[in-house]
């Protein structure tokens, strides 16, 4: 009898720690998506209920804040740049990582530790640095208001952050199968592609994950080097206001549409990202 009252206090207790732990949790999730929340609540809105009346559900529902954006090319343009320009920086940086990667995680060169660490120092340095000479070298070379220009500024601080990434990924990777493959016959491009690359498949999604976000949120840059026909959603919605003031409706649909893009990426890569927490530098 008193084991089975033992069990029974235990039970009780392992109990109210599991509720507990669920109301924690499900207040912690209510305060993150409250912003989500309300901002989705004012695109539903017009301008006359944000301002003088406070909602917590639209009494005039409205899709005209969504339909201004789907219509008006100077809105919806901008998120075409943005995907552009993101895109082109995701492949760019990978293309550039994957072999450094693999040459910082298989071999040992002189002053290996000191360039893998300038790389990283160039991630850890403010974009604000690096505007003004971007600005100056893309106004005279031509490439100023083009998605290149937003794309190639990115790879420095995505380039690092993906080689840092990769590279842990790797040294997971033992070096008897590169030497396998090698007496198999198979070329370096073979086997990069064929049998090494599957291997890190977790890494690369990881790595393509950290990239995008970075490229897709970044302002200063994308800002200072684009004005007309590469002017990313980013910095249009910095310059909303008119005649008549902020179009907070259209503002937040702005938002809304913007945070669909990167639901989309972690939806698809949520399982790389998982493994990268376990097994890699996340």
């Amino acid at each position: 009898m008193a084991n089975v009252s033992m069990n029974k206090s235990a039970n009780s207790g392992m109990m109210s720690k599991i509720s507990g732990s669920a109301v924690v949790m499900t207040l912690y999730l209510l305060f993150l998506l409250l912003p989500i929340y309300w901002l989705l609540n004012m695109s539903l809105k017009t301008n006359t209920e944000i301002l003088n009346t406070f909602t917590l559900f639209p009494q005039d529902l409205t899709f005209a804040n969504y339909a201004t954006i789907l219509t008006d090319p100077a809105w919806y343009l901008g998120y075409v740049n943005s995907i552009i320009y993101v895109t082109m920086n995701t492949v760019i940086s990978l293309v550039v990582a994957l072999p450094a990667a693999y040459a910082f995680s298989r071999y040992s060169f002189l002053g290996d530790k000191h360039l893998f660490f300038w790389l990283l120092t160039n991630r850890m340095a403010p974009p604000a640095v690096f505007a003004l000479p971007f600005f100056q070298l893309y106004s005279s070379v031509g490439l100023f208001d083009t998605h290149i220009a937003v794309a190639l500024a990115h790879t420095l601080f995505n380039v690092p952050l993906a080689v840092w990434i990769l590279e842990g990924f790797m040294r997971g990777v033992p070096k008897e199968i590169d030497e396998t493959a090698y007496i198999d016959g198979y070329s370096f491009g073979r086997f990069f592609t064929r049998i090494f690359m599957p291997l890190i498949s977790s890494g690369i999604g990881v790595a393509a994950f950290f990239c995008f976000m970075f490229s897709w949120v970044e302002l200063l840059l994308s800002r200072t080097l684009t004005t007309v026909d590469a002017k990313p959603i980013a910095a249009i919605m910095t310059r909303t206001q008119g005649a008549a003031g902020i179009d907070w409706g259209v503002l937040a649909a702005a938002g809304v549409l913007t945070i669909v893009p990167g639901a989309l990426v972690i939806y698809f890569v949520r399982n790389y990202i998982a493994k990268g927490f376990a097994l890699g530098r996340v």
